[in-house]
């Protein structure tokens, strides 16, 4: 069986070995700087298709972690919400983020969409770097690119058109994918640097601190992913099979686990000192599941990740399609680097299945056929799909001008023409979907209204997210009323609202609507009294009011 070694992308233009120590060094030099450079490209770009899709602060899971950190470290396990949410508000990887956020910038949308934008430069960095570190800067940049204008991150507002709450939506999925794949790019890299006893020359046998190094900060990014998203510990069960497959001898196991063991033993402290139960935060996540309110067989539980890519937009059939490259290209080239992106997709996919409901399909711990929980398997999916056509493509016919052809017309040519077709495609529909307009219109009219509006009714769902439009962006109080609110779920409105204006808006996402479908009207005693200038909110009195 033919081996290849993980090697310094293609186009990284190292040094030769008998080169000059300062040539090696600047070729280093320029390296790190143009990985700099393209990291904080993607970074900016992140940034902008936050800002171009602006979704509002939504509710449940993020808004609970949000109230999780302006109450922390005296979080009340034991009063609603959090004893009904226990695991979304024990994950310190986005609770104490979005304190220190809070303390910075303020209790408002500013300190909001300041960690959600940093989960979003986590996720695409990472894509990034991984798929770099295995197959160059260039399929690093595409695979990137390509995620963050999928529609699976852009189509995320519930008031629009919902696929998946991801870009913009300060929740567990994108940062702690990020952080683990940083993590595998840290890895890779530890692969290119003899270790302690590797046997390199003398005058380079002192870089195995780079390789501890690297081995280190790994380890630090794969702890601090589980304290963001618990079950990317399913991943941390491959690591060894990681090192063996990039040739780090067996041993490095030892240095990456003990930073992983470290973030777990302050975790373990921290949740004794605030929750009094060093496992409080291991037994809620252990604890959440049960009967699904969706129909769950074993054999739709199976095809879990098929249909997570097919049943919400037609663009995900590029991750299947994906895979099957990886296993075509591992089939035919027995690269370990495929082989690693596999075993990264398969440690995560495998426990994901069978707890999605092949195990039990009355005991759903995973609902595995929702997007976000294959966010960690991205950039391995990616990474496979580009460097399978890459190694491919370098098996064609060796005929140099039929190569020649290849590399400077023909794949240049169909990558733009895909490319733009993609582009073009995907983002066709993001002019269209609401921004946070009709909220910013409803903060103003508030203040307006402070002295006349004493009191507001809302479902759940509107009034938790309208907390943070009662005040600036920066979280200072505007509107001095009073925000009451029903159950989502209910069909009739609480007698004590009779007589009270209401928030009201028609759910375009996968939501149900408020009421059951109900619509407040003149001929029902309704008056209008306020709606948004694209008609997304709508406030409603009763005709005497």
């Amino acid at each position: 069986m033919p081996q290849t070694t993980v090697r310094e992308p293609a186009g990284e233009n190292e040094a030769p070995a008998g080169a000059p120590e300062r040539a090696r060094t600047r070729g280093g030099g320029a390296r790190r700087r143009r990985v700099w450079w393209l990291s904080g490209l993607v970074a900016a770009c992140a940034v902008l298709a936050q800002w171009v899709i602006d979704t509002p602060p939504l509710y449940f899971d993020p808004y609970y972690v949000w109230l999780a950190a302006r109450d922390w470290p005296h979080i009340p396990l034991d009063q609603w919400p959090y004893s009904t949410v226990p695991h979304q508000v024990t994950r310190l990887g986005l609770v104490l983020p979005a304190r220190a956020a809070q303390e910075l910038l303020g209790d408002g949308q500013i300190a909001y969409f300041t960690v959600a934008a940093l989960g979003g430069c986590l996720f695409f960095v990472g894509c990034y770097l991984a798929v770099r570190s295995l197959f160059g800067d260039l399929a690093g940049v595409a695979a990137a690119l390509l995620l963050i204008v999928h529609p699976f991150f852009t189509l995320t507002n519930p008031y629009g058109v919902e696929i998946t709450w991801s870009h913009g939506v300060m929740l567990p999925d994108m940062p702690g994918a990020g952080l683990f794949a940083l993590g595998m790019a840290a890895l890779v890299a530890a692969s290119r640097r003899p270790g302690p006893r590797s046997g390199a020359p003398a005058e380079r046998r002192g870089t195995g601190r780079a390789q501890t190094r690297l081995l280190l900060a790994a380890g630090t990014l794969f702890g601090a992913s589980f304290l963001v998203r618990e079950f990317l510990a399913f991943l941390f069960l491959a690591i060894p099979l990681y090192l063996a497959l990039l040739r780090i001898g067996w041993r490095r196991n030892v240095t990456v686990a003990l930073p992983m063991i470290a973030i777990l033993a302050v975790s373990l402290v921290h949740n004794a000192l605030v929750w009094g139960d060093p496992l409080a935060g291991l037994m809620s996540a252990a604890s959440h599941g049960g009967e699904s309110r969706d129909h769950v067989t074993r054999a739709l539980a199976l095809a879990s990740f098929v249909r997570a890519m097919d049943d919400w937009n037609a663009f995900g059939v590029i991750f299947v399609v994906a895979l099957v490259l990886t296993v075509v290209g591992w089939a035919v080239t027995r690269d370990r680097r495929l082989a690693l992106v596999l075993v990264w997709f398969l440690a995560l996919a495998v426990p994901l299945t069978l707890f999605a409901g092949v195990i039990d399909p009355h005991d759903i711990s995973l609902r595995a056929w929702l997007l976000r929980y294959w966010f960690a398997v991205f950039p391995a999916l990616l990474a496979g799909g580009i460097g399978s056509l890459i190694l491919l493509a370098q098996r064609l016919p060796e005929g140099p001008m039929a190569r020649f052809r290849l590399r400077t017309v023909v794949a240049p040519a169909l990558a733009v023409v895909l490319g733009t077709a993609y582009v073009a495609t995907a983002v066709r529909t993001v002019p269209y979907l609401p921004r946070d307009t009709a909220w910013n219109e409803l903060r103003v009219h508030l203040k307006e209204h402070d002295r006349d509006l004493p009191v507001l009714w809302a479902d759940r769902r509107l009034a938790q997210t309208l907390t943070f439009y009662t005040r600036s962006p920066w979280g200072e109080p505007l509107w001095h009323g009073q925000i009451r609110d029903f159950d989502h779920s209910t069909w009739t409105l609480p007698e004590a609202s009779y007589g009270q204006p209401m928030l009201f808006t028609r759910w375009r996402g996968q939501e149900s609507q408020i009421l059951g479908g109900y619509r407040p009207t003149a001929k029902d005693g309704w008056r209008l009294m306020w709606r948004s200038s694209d008609g997304l909110l709508e406030i409603w009195g009763p005709a005497r009011h």
